[in-house]
């Protein structure tokens, strides 16, 4: 499945036996784009704790992410349409909390993604926990950041002209930068109107992706903190187009579309 061309390798975990399996090291192999099936992450869907579904994600690097965006619409077309919900609104656990995802009347999924953290003890920052790290300068390039975190962590920068940045270059070593020990979405952008921007991604663990919904979160949520648009914005990225609504209480909604691509088995 893809979401504005974040694709992602789904597994239907929901009536699977308990057997063990090296998610991470099965990631790998099928992300692999010239030996495996090739895509952005691995996605399981398996029952929840306290609700009926929950989400795990792996990256191509066999790293487990906390959540993803893109890959959360995926997952809500991907339970109904396999039959385990006739319901448009569903709770689904993942590893940044409990999200809330509705399947609107023209097929898009929208996501109350939570609560778009800033402090950097909450983003998983060096230094003191309790300082926001808006439109700072990041050691060792000639750039300033913002830092946001939506259950991941993520570091936008504003430029004049995205289509420019080197990014298969630079993002990997700010991804690597020694403020974010866990590493860190890298993320350019460039203000087109108030409601308007447009979008580079460089992923922890996955690299230059075509979209990346809870950076589109972090990078609408940091062009309003520094005063570039208003709450309410649509994002264009590589593969689509997005809208997010940054709302007065903090909390973030994103809209976009999710596609099946095809369904095979794995050998």
């Amino acid at each position: 499945m893809h979401g504005i061309g974040n694709d992602f390798v789904m597994i239907d975990r929901m009536k699977a036996a308990d057997e063990s399996i090296d998610w991470s090291a099965l990631s790998v192999s099928m992300c692999d784009r010239k030996f495996g099936v090739g895509a952005d992450g691995l996605i399981l869907a398996e029952p929840g704790k306290d609700t009926q579904f929950a989400m795990r994600m792996f990256n191509p690097d066999g790293s487990e992410s906390e959540m993803c965006g893109n890959g959360v619409r995926c997952f809500a077309l991907f339970v109904r349409d396999k039959g385990h919900t006739a319901n448009t609104e569903i709770p689904v656990e993942t590893g940044a909390g409990l999200l809330h995802l509705s399947i609107e009347d023209d097929g898009q999924v929208k996501v109350d993604m939570g609560v778009a953290k800033l402090p950097r003890g909450e983003i998983g920052m060096a230094g003191s926990p309790d300082e926001r790290f808006i439109n700072q300068p990041l050691e060792g390039f000639d750039l300033n950041g913002t830092a946001v975190s939506m259950g991941n962590p993520h570091v936008v920068i504003f430029t004049d002209d995205v289509a420019a940045i080197p990014l298969e270059q630079i993002g990997p070593q700010i991804e690597c930068h020694p403020l974010f020990p866990a590493r860190v979405n890298v993320h350019f952008v460039q203000i087109v109107e108030r409601d308007h921007i447009v979008q580079r991604t460089w992923e922890r663990g996955a690299g230059i992706t075509l979209a990346c919904g809870t950076g589109a979160c972090a990078c609408a949520v940091a062009s309003f903190l520094n005063g570039y648009t208003d709450r309410s914005v649509d994002i264009d990225l590589p593969g689509g187009r997005l809208h997010i609504e940054y709302h007065e209480n903090g909390r973030v909604d994103m809209t976009g579309p999710a596609v099946t691509v095809f369904e095979a088995d794995w050998k």
